[in-house]
């Protein structure tokens, strides 16, 4: 499994496996940029599952982002654990995504 796809109040919730990594990334993102190619422009990316995230799968992020952003798209982050936040805040990407420490606060934050 790479990732998990569901819906949930209009959004799409991208739930990854233990790791988005080299090994899973490519899948994710080509997943990833059809849903938003077919219309899906809202969406939360819940690491409850993942462990480890790899400049992989920081580029599936970057990727969708570029994709939402002619639509005025939004993504939000939630659930990382420790090594993930620092991941993105090493990166700089906690610069332009933000991240929610809980699953309902980012429903709130994205879903209408």
């Amino acid at each position: 499994m790479e990732a998990v796809f569901t819906d949930n109040n209009n959004c799409l919730v991208v739930t990854p496996a233990e790791r988005l990594d080299t090994n899973n990334a490519p899948a994710v993102e080509k997943e990833l940029t059809e849903k938003i190619q077919a219309g899906e422009h809202q969406i939360i990316v819940d690491f409850c599952q993942t462990e480890y995230v790899s400049s992989a799968g920081l580029r599936v992020i970057l990727v969708a982002l570029k994709l939402l952003k002619p639509h005025q798209g939004t993504m939000v982050l939630c659930n990382a654990n420790e090594q993930i936040l620092e991941v993105l805040e090493m990166s700089g990407f906690h610069n332009f995504i933000k991240h929610l420490d809980s699953f309902d606060k980012a429903v709130q934050s994205v879903c209408r």
